[in-house]
């Protein structure tokens, strides 16, 4: 049997980057262990730390790249893994009512049964809560 891992969304480490209010609960995540991110989700924090806040991805790169060295393992999306995620979104978003991006249903899709997920966005959470999956609710971004 696996261990289980605990899975970070954009959003988790975004708020490392930022210095926002979820950092300090997301580096006890980290400081714990068994930790995951899907490939999807580490373009997201590339795409939204530039976008957002215009942060250079080099200095982007400088915080987070050390981090999967260790302690979070990355996981990469293959075709199953792809299918899954695929299959997830068109059962649970809704432009207006649950605006799930599909990297986070590509990391709902890659929890598997013991897993968990840690996360700021309250679509995700509930998603996650539907599927059973257990969840970490991290305090919302400035």
């Amino acid at each position: 049997m696996e261990k289980p891992l605990t899975l970070l969304d954009a959003n988790a480490l975004i708020a490392v980057i930022r210095g926002e209010p979820a950092m300090e609960p997301v580096l006890a995540i980290l400081r714990r262990g068994s930790v995951a991110m899907t490939t999807a989700n580490i373009a997201e924090v590339y795409d939204r730390s530039h976008r957002r806040t215009g942060l250079p991805h080099e200095r982007v790169a400088e915080v987070i790249e050390p981090l999967f060295e260790a302690p979070i393992a990355p996981i990469l999306v293959d075709v199953d893994l792809a299918r899954r995620a695929g299959e997830l979104r068109s059962r649970h978003y809704h432009r207006k009512r649950r605006s799930l991006a599909l990297a986070d249903c590509v990391l709902l899709a890659a929890a598997g049964s013991n897993d968990e997920v840690a996360s700021s966005d309250s679509d995700v959470l509930a998603v996650a809560a539907e599927l059973g999956i257990e969840t970490i609710e991290l305090p919302p971004s400035r």
